[in-house]
C-alpha cells in the first residue's frame, strides 16, 4: 500500500479542518508560499501530473470493492453492485475506494488542503443557503480529508470525461472539456490567491451567478430546470410522498422495502438517542430552534451509490402546526477512503461525523445550519437536513459544448473550496502564476494552466479507459456470481439527480 508524504503542511498555528490553535504564531507570508510553490513546481513539474500507467501491484478493482462492502448491511448489497453495473459512470461514482488507490500512487505537488475526496461531476449541485438562497458548490463530503488537491482535480476530471463518452461525444470533445475544467480551476485559485483569506471565503456561487456563468444555452436551460426542481424538494413537499396516516391518526414513514423500511422499537429507539446526542454537537442558536420540534417517527432509507449498504436514517420531526415539519437525515460515517494515504492507519478525527461535518463546513461557503454529528449502536454518523433543496444538473444529454460549458463551472467551484481552506498561493505558484505578467508581459497563470490542462487532459483520458475496464470487471464479477445484484434497483446510475437524497 502506497503512503502519501506530503513534502510541506501548509498551514502554521492552525490544522487544515479545525483552524487555529495560536494566534500567536509567525505565519508564513503570501511572498513565502508562492516561493515554496515555485520550488514545488521545479522539483516536480506540471507535466509529470498527467498520465495513468497500470503497475503492477495494482489491486484489482472488485477486490477493492468487496473490501468496502465489509459492515455494511448484507441486504443492501446487491443494491450497491446493481447502482454500479448500469454504466462504467456509475461504476466511478460507487468506487472511490479504487481510485483513491490509484491517485495515492501518482505524484502529486504536496499541497494539502481540505479535498473533497470525491468530487466527481455528479457531486456538485444545489442546496438551500441559511438565507433561503438556492445556492451550487460541492455537495459531497463522505470522504472528505485533509489530501493532495491534484486527488480531487484527478477524480473530477475523469468523471467529465467518463461522462462525455457516455453521452457519445467524441474523444476531442471530451478533452476540450476536461481542459475547460482544469484552466477554470487554475484561474479561479489565481484569483482567489490574490485577495485576503476573510474575503475570499465568502465567495459563492447562487442561482444567479451560475446562470451568468454558463454560457451555453442548452446548459442555460438544464440549469433553470434543474434549480427549479431543486426547490421543490424541501420537508413540507416531500411529506405526503413519504409519510401516510396510521389508524392512531399519527403520521408515519411509509416503507417501501428495501430502498425504506420501517425499523423496530428497539432500533427507533436508538436513533432517537442518537439524535439527543447530536443536539449536543449544534450552536445553541440552532438548539433553541429544534427544541420546539418532537420527534415522530423515523426509518431506513438507502441513498446515493457509494453509501449504498451503510447506515442512513431518516427522521420526521413535527413543529406546534400540522404544517410544520422537519425532515432530518442521519448518515453513518467511516473513515475516508483517503485516510490511510495520508496517515497510515492512524484516523485523523476520533469521529468520523464530525470530520464529514468540519470538513463541509470548510469547503462550502455556506452549509447546512442543522450540520451535527452523533454515535449509537457502536456507529458514527452525521445529520444533516433532508430534501434542503438538494438537486444537480443531469448529465445525460449534455452535448459538448454544454459539457464543456458545465465543466468550468465545476472547476471553479472546487477551486473555492480548495482556497477556502489556505494553500491557494502555493497552488497558484505552482501552476505558474508568478504574481501578475511574466517578463514578455504575458500573463504568467496561463502558460501553468496551459501546462496543467495538458496533463490532466492525459490523465482523464487514460483513467476512463482504466473506468470502463474495471466497469467491465464488475460485471464479470456479477455474471459470474462472485457478486450479488438486485433487479430492478439501478435506478438510473448515470443521473445523479435520482439517486441522491
Amino acid at each position: 500500500m502506497p503512503q502519501f508524504t506530503p513534502l510541506l503542511r501548509p498551514f502554521t498555528g492552525s490544522d487544515p479542518v479545525h483552524g487555529a490553535t495560536s494566534l500567536r504564531t509567525r505565519l508564513v507570508s503570501r511572498t513565502e508560499r508562492e516561493a515554496i510553490g515555485r520550488a514545488m513546481r521545479d522539483s516536480r513539474p506540471v507535466s509529470a501530473l498527467g498520465g495513468w500507467d497500470v503497475v503492477a501491484d495494482r489491486p484489482l478493482a472488485v477486490d477493492l470493492i468487496e473490501a468496502s462492502h465489509a459492515g455494511r448491511l448484507e441486504h443492501l448489497v446487491p443494491v450497491r453492485v446493481a447502482r454500479m453495473v448500469g454504466s462504467p459512470y456509475g461504476f466511478l461514482r460507487g468506487s472511490a475506494v479504487v481510485m483513491a488507490d490509484d491517485v495515492a500512487r501518482l505524484p502529486v505537488s504536496g499541497i494539502t488542503p481540505v479535498i473533497g475526496g470525491d468530487a466527481h461531476l455528479g457531486n456538485f449541485g444545489f442546496y438551500r443557503s441559511p438565507e433561503g438562497e438556492l445556492v451550487m458548490d460541492i455537495n459531497d463530503f463522505d470522504e472528505a480529508h485533509t489530501g493532495a488537491w491534484e486527488w480531487d482535480l484527478a477524480r473530477l476530471t475523469a468523471s467529465i470525461w467518463v461522462a462525455g463518452r457516455e453521452n457519445g461525444l467524441t474523444e476531442e470533445n471530451c478533452r476540450t472539456s476536461v481542459e475547460a475544467c482544469v484552466r477554470s480551476y487554475a484561474g479561479e485559485v489565481v484569483r482567489l490567491a490574490r485577495i485576503p483569506l476573510i474575503t475570499r471565503s465568502f465567495e459563492r456561487m447562487d442561482v444567479t451567478h451560475l446562470d451568468d456563468a454558463a454560457t451555453d444555452p442548452g446548459l442555460r436551460e438544464k440549469i433553470r430546470r434543474a434549480a427549479k426542481s431543486a426547490r421543490k424538494r424541501t420537508s413540507d413537499r416531500v411529506l405526503p410522498k413519504l409519510t401516510a396516516q396510521n389508524a392512531r391518526g399519527e403520521r408515519e414513514i411509509v416503507p417501501d422495502p428495501p430502498l425504506v423500511e420501517r425499523l423496530d422499537d428497539a432500533a427507533a429507539e436508538a436513533v432517537a438517542r442518537g439524535l439527543d446526542d447530536y443536539l449536543v454537537s449544534l450552536p445553541a442558536q440552532w438548539r433553541r430552534v429544534l427544541a420546539w420540534y418532537q420527534l415522530a417517527d423515523v426509518a431506513h432509507k438507502v441513498v446515493g451509490v457509494g453509501s449504498v449498504g451503510l447506515r442512513a436514517y431518516v427522521a420526521l420531526l413535527e413543529g406546534t402546526s400540522p404544517d410544520d415539519v422537519l425532515f432530518l437525515q442521519l448518515k453513518q460515517a467511516r473513515r475516508s477512503v483517503l485516510a490511510r494515504y495520508v496517515h497510515g492507519e492512524h484516523a485523523w478525527h476520533d469521529h468520523q461525523g464530525q470530520r464529514v461535518v468540519e470538513s463541509q463546513q470548510a469547503l462550502q461557503t455556506v452549509s447546512d445550519p442543522l450540520l451535527g454529528w452523533t454515535s449509537f449502536g457502536g456507529d458514527q454518523y452525521y445529520v444533516r437536513t433532508f430534501r434542503n433543496m438538494k438537486g444537480t444538473v443531469p448529465l445525460d444529454g449534455l452535448d459538448a459544448a454544454a459539457l464543456a460549458d458545465y465543466s468550468a463551472i465545476v472547476g471553479t467551484l472546487l477551486a473555492k473550496g480548495h482556497a477556502r481552506t489556505s494553500g491557494a498561493s502555493m497552488i497558484a505558484a505552482y501552476l505558474g502564476d508568478d504574481g501578475g505578467a511574466d517578463a514578455d508581459g504575458d500573463d504568467a497563470a496561463g502558460a501553468g494552466a496551459e501546462a496543467a490542462a495538458q496533463a490532466f487532459a492525459a490523465f482523464a483520458r487514460g483513467y476512463a479507459d482504466q473506468t470502463e475496464a474495471d466497469h467491465a470487471t464488475l460485471v464479470a464479477a456479477v455474471r459470474a456470481g462472485r457478486l450479488p445484484v438486485a433487479e430492478g434497483c439501478t435506478g438510473s446510475a448515470f443521473r445523479p439527480g435520482d439517486v441522491r437524497n
